[in-house]
């Protein structure tokens, strides 16, 4: 199948070394094929812990990004980073700049998860070693990899072949009255309180702020099975799923003294199902960015959620 003129290729689990000159899944992403084929994107309760003192009006920013695909602006030119599918555009720059940070180091990187956190990703080091103890901000953008949802979406463009107007992904991953992307998203919280409490040992003055996941398929639960061939019913279900990630990402900055950024509620009517220069998330790889990710125009709105958090 073709999408917008370009061909797409089967989804795949994203690789922990990426391979640089080429384009690949990294993070959450769906790329859509002629025989089938996406890759998605992105807790126990642990003792809250208070949030650092807000830096001093006039105090130099020094910011350190950490995250997935989602973070690092896979596709979007101009790519400084092949390898970790990294932007010149992807929202840490824009923040960077429009907060006048004095020192910027951004590891964002696809395919990350929450073990790519403390451990190494290939050739990539540890993102926490990027951190410092004077560290003034960071953002996080993780946890959707944790879920292995790229292998999800594959299994739900499958199935939708054969029925296209059920939801019928959904009932694979709910027999038997166990809803297994749940208990993925149950696994993922407790990984993320100790990304978290890693940051806080690391950078014990750093303003957290862990940023959700934007809006990916139409808010109201309606199909656009031209362009992403899901069953009309699982456009419905994998929403409710992204939307239990992000209030599970919410969750755990709230009992750790981060803050969440919604990224979700700005994107709405801005998903991949809408049409070019409205769609802040691309159906497929384009010159715009990589299939099921965030553009420039989603990047910069990320960027305006994450300013509007700081207060800038």
């Amino acid at each position: 199948m073709s999408v917008s003129g370009r061909s797409t290729t089967p989804a795949r689990r994203e690789a922990d070394h990426p391979a640089p000159a080429r384009r690949r899944a990294y993070a959450p992403r769906l790329a859509l094929v002629a025989a089938a084929s996406a890759a998605l994107l992105t807790g126990a309760a642990s003792p809250g812990l208070a949030a650092p003192a807000a830096p001093a009006s006039g105090e130099a920013v020094r910011y350190v990004a950490l995250g997935d695909s989602y973070s690092s602006g896979l596709g979007i030119p101009r790519q400084t980073d092949p390898a970790c599918g990294r932007s010149d555009r992807n929202y840490a720059s824009l923040v960077a700049q429009e907060a006048g940070a004095a020192s910027f180091t951004d590891v964002t990187c696809a395919g990350a998860d929450t073990t790519h956190m403390a451990g190494p990703q290939g050739s990539a080091a540890p993102q926490l070693d990027a951190l410092r103890p004077d560290t003034t901000l960071v953002t996080l953008g993780v946890g959707g990899n944790d879920l292995d949802l790229a292998g999800v979406i594959t299994r739900c463009v499958l199935v939708g072949y054969l029925a296209p107007h059920g939801s019928p992904c959904k009932t694979s991953f709910t027999l038997f009255g166990t809803d297994e992307i749940g208990s993925r998203i149950n696994a993922t919280a407790p990984k993320i309180d100790a990304v978290l409490d890693q940051i806080r040992a690391r950078s014990p003055r750093a303003r957290v702020l862990l940023v959700g996941y934007p809006s990916l398929l139409p808010d109201d639960g309606s199909s656009c099975r031209a362009t992403i061939p899901l069953a009309d019913g699982d456009f419905r279900w994998v929403r409710d799923e992204e939307k239990r990630l992000d209030a599970m990402l919410a969750q755990r900055a709230g009992a750790y003294g981060a803050e969440y950024v919604d990224t979700y509620g700005p994107s709405v009517g801005h998903d991949a199902c809408t049409a070019e220069g409205v769609r802040w998330i691309e159906p497929a790889d384009s010159d715009e960015g990589a299939g099921f990710h965030p553009n420039a125009t989603g990047h910069r709105s990320m960027a305006d959620a994450v300013l509007a958090a700081l207060g800038r």
